[in-house]
């Protein structure tokens, strides 16, 4: 895709658009075909990609999961059984050590947390031409739409959409379970703390809404902007493939390099966004 038609600034610029389905200005609804049309649509407008890899590997997750629990022998377990037990009793630990409440919730809700951002991470290792390629013929030879307006994005986490509505999520569950363990104490928390007089009630406000509000933030745009810039790399090298025959060999080379190291990043990140999220609803399950 890099050499065919296209600068390497289109070839970046195309794979870093999303397949958006919207409501177009003239009132059609309909996919945009280019990233203005895509403004256009405004908030309202769905990321079909992002959205379809992200539910089908929620549904990957609990098929692989469920037909280990469905297999699960006391005895001695297989190579499957192995690595779901590895993994489950990774995360009971970690939420063991970060988590000083009482809730039923918290550990799966942490496993779910880190094998569904761990696949999501794990398509950026798919060469990044072949799935977007694949969805070009089929929208040339199957919808008859020029390939040049298909955009396929296939790595979720670089979606700040994706990520956002994971971090709200989380979001919602702290004030929930704020509310629920702490009653009206938890509202106090944000007028008295941490000066507790009656005089320092806006200080106290702004403080504890800013610092509130800037966990899902955090959250958010730290697994978006890690994942990113991992897939931004992968794009640049790929562009080196129609450089010449040299530059290609020495892009294989790279794109070997960086996909051998990015297997570390996209488990870090799933493993840093499930002990962020374990560890705030610590925090609104203390009680001062």
């Amino acid at each position: 895709m890099a050499g065919e038609t296209q600068t390497a600034t289109e070839y970046i610029q195309h794979h870093l658009q999303n397949l958006v389905y919207g409501k177009h200005p003239d009132g059609t609804w309909g996919f945009a075909h280019s990233s203005q049309e895509a403004a256009d649509m405004g908030f309202w407008a769905f990321h079909v990609d992002s959205l379809g890899w992200s539910f089908g590997l929620g549904s990957l997750f609990c098929l692989l999961f469920w037909m280990a629990a469905r297999k699960a022998t006391t005895g001695v377990p297989g190579g499957f059984q192995n690595a779901i037990e590895y993994i489950i009793e990774f995360v009971a630990g970690t939420v063991k050590d970060s988590f000083h409440g009482h809730s039923k919730v918290v550990a799966p809700l942490a496993l779910t947390i880190f094998v569904w951002v761990f696949l999501m991470n794990l398509m950026d290792l798919i060469p990044v031409d072949l799935i977007p390629y694949a969805a070009q013929l089929f929208g040339q030879h199957v919808l008859g739409m020029d390939p040049h307006h298909v955009y396929f994005k296939v790595v979720p986490t670089t979606d700040v959409n994706i990520t956002a509505g994971m971090a709200l999520g989380v979001f919602a569950l702290m004030i929930f379970y704020g509310f629920k363990i702490k009653g009206v104490g938890y509202a106090r928390e944000f007028v008295l703390h941490p000066f507790n007089h009656w005089a320092f009630i806006p200080v106290n406000l702004f403080m504890e809404v800013v610092g509130m509000l800037a966990k899902p933030f955090s959250l958010a745009l730290r697994l978006f902007g890690n994942m990113f810039a991992g897939e931004m790399i992968f794009i640049l090298i790929a562009t080196m493939y129609s450089a010449g025959l040299i530059l290609g060999i020495f892009g294989g080379f790279l794109q070997l390099g960086w996909a051998i190291f990015h297997i570390l990043i996209i488990t870090l990140q799933a493993f840093i966004f499930m002990v962020l999220t374990v560890v705030y609803l610590s925090m609104s399950h203390e009680d001062h």
